[in-house]
């Protein structure tokens, strides 16, 4: 009984003696929170989706708090949350928050069945990852979405399907929160974060071929062939040509759609316009026309020469 007794006064010594070295530590080494940090995480939407370049909400907040701390949030954005987010950020913070432009992911290949036709039969794990890495893919371009699906999986927002008639990844616009994980799960580096627009209207070039132009067009009917002329057309100079592919700059771009009509291919996009007016006919054509309809034929002019005859 005494063995037992001492036993427990032994245990019960130990376990004071820890806690007490534990309560020193805790206030020795406590780290103190800034409060804010709380504040600012439960404003964020919690997605935790890495589109604002760090890891999840936890991480953007910390990295608001030292920002306002060192007087600018800017270049600090969450991408899902949106203006609305980071108005209330900015307002707990007692910072101005520049205004930031909405974006859209963009898949910039039109390399669809029918106009980008399959040459081989891939047989293996099917994702994009998987086959760029172990070849070109079931096509003959290079460079072309491999219809696999990996941006799909990537979304968490259900943003992108896969169009089974095309084979080429389609974006909703209006769920997409322009996070950026489409972007970086594309191995071919397709998909780009580009400004929504006035109106949603946006004009790109739907093509990353690096390939020459005869190389280019072989392989798939709309692709660039880095010819040039839509950059010759803009006089914005929005357009720059750069290893036989053509790349429309969206901070430089003004819609004119000229580039769209010069576009030999029809690789140059523009969505959400609405549709082109028919362009009337030159005035000098209808003088002509309306010559033509009113001279009189050889049979009436032969006919009067005759009654007077």
């Amino acid at each position: 009984m005494d063995f037992i007794l001492s036993a427990v006064i032994v245990l019960g010594g130990i376990a004071l003696i820890a806690s007490v070295i534990l309560y020193f530590c805790s206030k020795k080494f406590a780290v103190e929170e800034d409060p804010r940090l709380a504040l600012v995480q439960e404003v964020l939407p919690g997605a935790n989706c890495g589109g604002c370049g760090f890891p999840g909400c936890s991480g953007l907040a910390g990295a608001l708090v030292k920002g306002a701390d060192a007087g600018s949030i800017d270049g600090l954005n969450c991408p899902v949350g949106g203006a609305e987010v980071m108005t209330k950020v900015a307002d707990l913070l007692g910072m101005a928050m520049a205004n930031t432009e909405p974006k859209v992911a963009v898949v910039r290949c039109n390399g669809t069945c029918e106009n980008r036709p399959r040459t081989v039969i891939y047989d293996g794990l099917r994702t994009c990852s998987a086959v760029n890495s172990c070849s070109a893919g079931e096509t003959g371009c290079g460079y072309g979405c491999l219809g696999c699906g990996d941006c799909v999986a990537a979304c968490q927002f259900g943003a992108i399907v896969m169009n089974e008639q095309t084979g080429i990844p389609e974006v909703d616009e209006e769920k997409c929160t322009s996070c950026g994980a489409c972007v970086k799960a594309c191995p071919r580096h397709i998909i780009e974060l580009r400004k929504r627009g006035v109106k949603g209207r946006r004009v790109y070039v739907s093509c990353v071929n690096k390939d020459k132009g005869a190389v280019a067009k072989k392989n798939c009917s709309v692709a660039c062939i880095g010819c040039g002329k839509c950059a010759k057309e803009c006089k914005f100079e929005a357009i720059t040509v750069a290893g036989n592919v053509s790349y429309i700059d969206p901070e430089k771009c003004r819609l004119c759609r000229k580039c769209e009509a010069a576009c030999p291919t029809h690789a140059i996009v523009a969505v959400n316009f609405p549709p082109r007016k028919e362009r009337p006919a030159e005035p000098q054509a209808l003088g002509a026309a309306a010559k033509e309809a009113v001279k009189p034929q050889p049979e009436t002019v032969t006919k009067e020469k005759e009654d007077k005859a």
